[in-house]
């Protein structure tokens, strides 16, 4: 990777509850100006949880961006101080229900770098086991609603090429898996 180039101005036109955007003004090589409209993001966690079975965990819901639901990898942001394997475990068990004893870190990756920051760690999950009364409580966010459903590996890569799977960081996810 080259030298990060430091902005001559920032400007931070949206705060959200998932991203922030700036407008960050930074120097050319050629001297010119660029006016980089960036979307800031806390990270987030990927789960490819695999059941006894050998199985992969997906999960559907509806994306009102792509105007319908979608199959894909459990995921979720980091919560501001969180670590990375505390927010894959966290998130395991709010999006299907079930804790990991196991968790292996796959890697990560940015998803769009053209105008994202968001880095994706993609975690394993494995020794997935049913909550009990001594564990923590994890439930959806306010906003889902998950069906989940387990499949071959031989499924995923039909529903891959079939275009039933078109989240890219399942793809990307089930990429690191093999």
């Amino acid at each position: 990777m080259t030298e990060r180039i430091e902005p001559l101005r920032i400007e931070t036109v949206y705060r959200g509850r998932i991203f922030d955007l700036q407008i960050e003004t930074i120097p050319l090589p050629n001297g010119r100006e660029l006016r980089a409209e960036i979307v800031r993001h806390p990270g987030s966690v990927v789960l490819i949880p695999v059941t006894e079975r050998g199985e992969i965990v997906l999960v559907r819901q509806y994306r009102h961006p792509i105007g319908g639901s979608a199959w894909e990898l459990p995921a979720g942001s980091v919560k501001p101080g969180e670590d990375v394997r505390q927010a894959a475990a966290r998130e395991c068990q709010e999006e299907t229900g079930q804790i990991p004893t196991r968790l292996e870190h796959l890697g990560a990756f940015f998803p769009t770098p053209g105008y994202c920051d968001e880095k994706m760690h993609v975690f394993k999950a494995t020794g997935l086991r049913t909550p009990g009364p001594a564990d923590p409580v994890a439930c959806q966010d306010a906003d889902e609603d998950i069906e989940t459903r387990s499949f071959t590996r031989k499924d995923l890569g039909q529903m891959v090429a079939s275009g039933d799977i078109v989240d890219l960081k399942t793809v990307a996810g089930l990429f690191l898996l093999a």
